[in-house]
């Protein structure tokens, strides 16, 4: 049952399978959802998505307790597990459907994001320019089954091991006080 508590950030930072991995290991996390958001049709497939022509990122979205983890804190962790400074890249996979993006679901939201960047670039924390897009979100789109606790389920495969496993380790050594205590 959902906590009435709960709110809702909806984030993409590439791949889904690496943003689910990374957030559902973070104590105050209820659920993590893979899926699409942003692009311009309804009810979009995953094959349709990885063509790069509906306009979709995968994201997740993340049901949280406010009272446990901040929205701010999730905004760090983001941030910390990804490279906000590719223009529709992350490692491997290429195309707007991997673009760095933060969809915010309030005034608040919006705020804190645009916070955050600014700091992150005033104190220079990456060398290149942050291209997060701060978007509004629009119509979340849950994703087939198989996506669905992919790093879980697929640890042995190489693309788990080479792409996703650094940022649960860098997620482990940066927000250690952040993680569930059976997920580690």
């Amino acid at each position: 049952m959902e906590n009435i508590e709960s709110k809702i950030a909806t984030l993409a930072g590439g791949c889904f399978w690496c943003t689910e991995a990374v957030f559902e290991r973070v104590e105050g996390v209820s659920t993590v959802v893979p899926g699409f958001t942003g692009g311009q049709i309804k009810n979009p497939a995953y094959r349709e998505i990885i063509s790069g022509r509906t306009g979709h990122a995968e994201a997740i979205e993340i049901h949280f307790d406010p009272k446990v983890i901040s929205y701010k804190e999730l905004l760090l962790i983001f941030f910390s597990t990804h490279d906000p400074t590719t223009l529709n890249r992350q490692q491997y996979d290429k195309g707007t459907q991997y673009r760095s993006a933060i969809f915010y679901h309030s005034e608040e939201q919006k705020q804190e994001a645009e916070t955050i960047v600014k700091t992150l670039e005033d104190e220079a924390v990456f060398k290149d320019p942050i291209v997060t897009e701060i978007t509004l979100a629009s119509p979340f789109y849950e994703a087939e089954a198989e996506h669905k606790e992919y790093y879980s389920k697929h640890r042995q495969q190489q693309y788990c091991q080479v792409i996703i496993d650094p940022k649960i380790k860098k997620l482990q050594q940066l927000f250690a006080d952040k993680l569930k205590k059976a997920k580690i």
